[in-house]
């Protein structure tokens, strides 16, 4: 046995140097190591918890840090509700479907209550913190009510939910609460991960609820970071999206180390390591940032910049400090610099007071734009925020979802020409699993966020491997293409 561990440290140690060994045998040794050096025997008695994400890919990473305290507490994650000890919800706030979905979806979890009267269900996140008492006291709906930044308090919420029937933290911080906590990576492919850069947001944009149900911004110290992504390679992942409300604030005041730098000082890790952020505030996001991102050619030319409204007269309603020539601006900055970059952006639909020439103005700055990718909404008003004070939601909701359709169809219309635009072409494609229409074919995202398919054939490539592959046909929202060299 001893012989064996010493055989597997070594050849870890090798593998750790060594940026061309096989993903798979790595991943293999990994867990091979792991099994022989730290068994972890299931208790007879061990409670199981469940957790759903809904919202941001925060959220997704929040959920991820969430399961490593509980881990510590010798609870076991499964991904069957029926069998949980414990149901946690990790909410999102930004819009009223969100919550309506949430609320349908806890009314279903207090039916399995009646049949298990020891089952403790929570909620965490945004929705927790804006609703606080409502959900616990008036609707009766959980028994647990945890805040963004109180997630480290679960063990002795859950004993006093048990103890008591309920229990609620809500508190947020000033400091960045999770830096020393190693997230689970639950339901992970085993390539992609989120890290989380930081937390909160100062921009006070009037429709927005974030900063009331995720407080001010904060970093993470720049070591820590670090570690976690230098870590997250050692274990294979091949890809890492820098999380944040608002990316382009983060400062680590210890080391003066801004957005930037830190994007720089990630991509050195390791050339095999694929690097893409979110979300980025047009008015932050410096020309700094994009020569970075130029210089490196693992981080991915693609950029999220929601513009919300292409009205100025709207965008000084939503209090977001840059008006329509202004953003235009910036994404000429953007192609000047990258002239390969691809963007994707938010767009409210029927924000207070929005006219004809108000949506046509939208419509116009997405004529202009051509984004990759656009998530659309229809305004909907989140009770706290500075527009639901100060603002009539006046625009009525047929008239929202008429114009919705519009910038919708304009949208997709847009998305197929940048897909027809990609045929013909190259990509370096990082695989991330089995397509999932066809087993005999693989998946992946070039550095443009696009997804490509293209058949596995005889080639011996393995998820996280990169594959050159030539782009013969493509959907609106898919390239199809054939393996062009193997890497």
């Amino acid at each position: 046995m001893t012989v064996l561990i010493f055989c597997f440290c070594i050849v870890v140690l090798v593998v750790r140097k060594s940026n061309t060994f096989p993903l798979y045998f790595y991943t293999m040794i990994l867990h091979a190591t792991h099994t022989v050096l730290e068994p972890t025997p299931l208790l007879a008695d061990q409670k199981k918890f469940y957790i759903e994400s809904y919202g941001c890919q925060m959220n997704v990473n929040d959920s991820e840090i969430v399961a490593s305290i509980l881990k510590e507490q010798h609870f076991l994650h499964t991904q069957n509700y029926e069998d949980a000890n414990l149901i946690l919800l990790n909410t999102c706030s930004i819009r009223e479907k969100a919550e309506t979905t949430i609320r349908n979806r806890l009314k279903q979890f207090n039916a399995l209550k009646k049949q298990h009267p020891d089952l403790l269900i929570g909620i965490l996140g945004c929705m927790a913190e804006r609703l606080k008492g409502t959900l616990l006291e008036q609707e009766k709906l959980v028994d647990l009510v945890v805040g963004p930044d109180a997630y480290k308090s679960l063990p002795q919420l859950i004993a006093t939910a048990t103890e008591h029937g309920k229990a609620i933290n809500v508190l947020l911080s000033r400091e960045e609460t999770y830096s020393d906590v190693s997230p689970i990576r639950l339901n992970s492919n085993g390539v992609t991960a989120f890290v989380s850069i930081m937390r909160g947001c100062n921009n006070m944009c009037s429709f927005c609820v974030v900063p009331f149900t995720r407080g001010r911004e904060r970093s993470r110290p720049l070591a820590s970071i670090l570690k976690e992504c230098a870590d997250l390679v050692q274990e294979g992942y091949r890809e890492i999206t820098l999380l944040g409300q608002n990316v382009d604030s983060y400062f680590d005041a210890d080391t003066k180390t801004n957005f930037a730098q830190l994007l720089h000082q990630v991509a050195l890790i390791n050339p095999l390591l694929r690097l893409r952020f979110s979300t980025s505030h047009p008015k932050d996001i410096t020309e700094e940032v994009l020569y970075v991102m130029q210089q490196h050619d693992n981080i991915c030319k693609y950029i999220h910049l929601p513009v919300q409204s292409g009205s100025s007269r709207i965008l000084d309603m939503m209090n977001r400090t840059y008006d329509r020539e202004w953003y235009i601006a910036k994404v000429n900055t953007i192609k000047k610099i990258m002239s390969n970059c691809a963007l994707s952006t938010d767009m409210i639909i029927g924000f207070c007071s929005e006219t004809d020439e108000d949506f046509d103005a939208s419509m116009s700055i997405m004529e202009y734009c051509k984004y990759d990718l656009a998530y659309m909404y229809a305004y909907s008003e989140r009770p706290g925020t500075l527009a639901a004070r100060q603002y009539a939601d006046d625009v009525p909701e047929p008239i929202k979802q008429e114009r919705l359709q519009k910038i919708i169809a304009l949208h997709r219309q847009h998305s197929l020409e940048r897909m027809q635009e990609q045929v013909g072409k190259t990509f370096s494609v990082l695989i991330e699993g089995d397509s999932k229409k066809n087993q005999d074919e693989w998946q992946g995202r070039n550095e443009h966020n696009k997804v490509i398919v293209f058949p596995k054939s005889h080639y011996q490539l393995q998820k996280g491997d990169y594959a050159m592959v030539q782009v013969h046909a493509c959907t609106s929202g898919t390239l199809i293409g054939t393996i062009a060299t193997n890497p």
